[in-house]
Parts: C-alpha cells; sequence; structure tokens
C-alpha cells in the first residue's frame, strides 16, 4: 500500500526539454530534481513526473483519455494555481469552470496545455470525499 511519503511516478513525452523546464519549473514553479540530456526529472507537487525528450508528441492533443493533473484538498491552492497560470501566461486548455452544480461530485477544474500537447487538470471538489 502506497504511504503518504512514497510518491507517485508519471513520464510524458516532450519534444523539448528547454520548453518543458520553462513550463513546469519556471511556469507552475515545479521543483527541478535532475536534468539529463535526454529528461528532466520534476517534483510535482509532491510525485515524479520525467518528461523525456521525445518525437512522439501530440501537438492537438483531446482532453479523453489521456490527461493528468492534481486535485487539491483545499480551494485557497487551487485558486493561487488558477492566478499564477495566468500571471505567468500559460495556456489554458480549458479555463477555469465549475462542473456538476449542486451534486456531491460538484467541483471546480481547468486544464493547461504544455509545450508538447501533455495535458494538465487541476481540480478542487467541494466535498473531500470525492476526490478519488
Amino acid at each position: 500500500m502506497r504511504e503518504p511519503r512514497d510518491a507517485f511516478h508519471l513520464a510524458i513525452p516532450a519534444k523539448d526539454l528547454d520548453e518543458a523546464y520553462d513550463f513546469y519549473v519556471k511556469g507552475l514553479g515545479c521543483k527541478l530534481a535532475r536534468r539529463y540530456d535526454d529528461r528532466i526529472t520534476l517534483d510535482f507537487f509532491g510525485d515524479q513526473v520525467v518528461c523525456h525528450l521525445s518525437q512522439n508528441y501530440d501537438p492537438n492533443p483531446s482532453m479523453y483519455p489521456r490527461h493528468f493533473g492534481v486535485t487539491f484538498r483545499d480551494a485557497d491552492d487551487w485558486r493561487r494555481l488558477v492566478a499564477l497560470a495566468r500571471t505567468r501566461e500559460l495556456e489554458f486548455f480549458v479555463e477555469p469552470f465549475h462542473r456538476f452544480e449542486g451534486k456531491v461530485e460538484e467541483h471546480e477544474s481547468f486544464m493547461l496545455k504544455d509545450p508538447s500537447g501533455n495535458l494538465l487538470e487541476f481540480k478542487y471538489y467541494a466535498d473531500p470525499r470525492m476526490m478519488y
């Protein structure tokens, strides 16, 4: 079973590591853990994302089925990330929106698109039981 000290690991394609660095580190504020000629490893909100240099990326992605991100426990954290993304002029794939109003799964969401076409979704659920 995963412990809180463990990190989830995700590897994604990156067409250019400098662009990936600019987006994830300078844009989102992720911490660079390591950099090699063919990849960068990031602390992505407490988990590990590795951007591997690849020509197999999708410049015109669709929201489904492939995206990843963070579901925040605190609405203020979600709002701060929206503000940061706007301030740093990151590319919104889907602007912030409110979904399932009045239902138990009611939540706030937005999606960003990184320079290689990877989609990132960030959410906040009013009822924390709906996080999973």
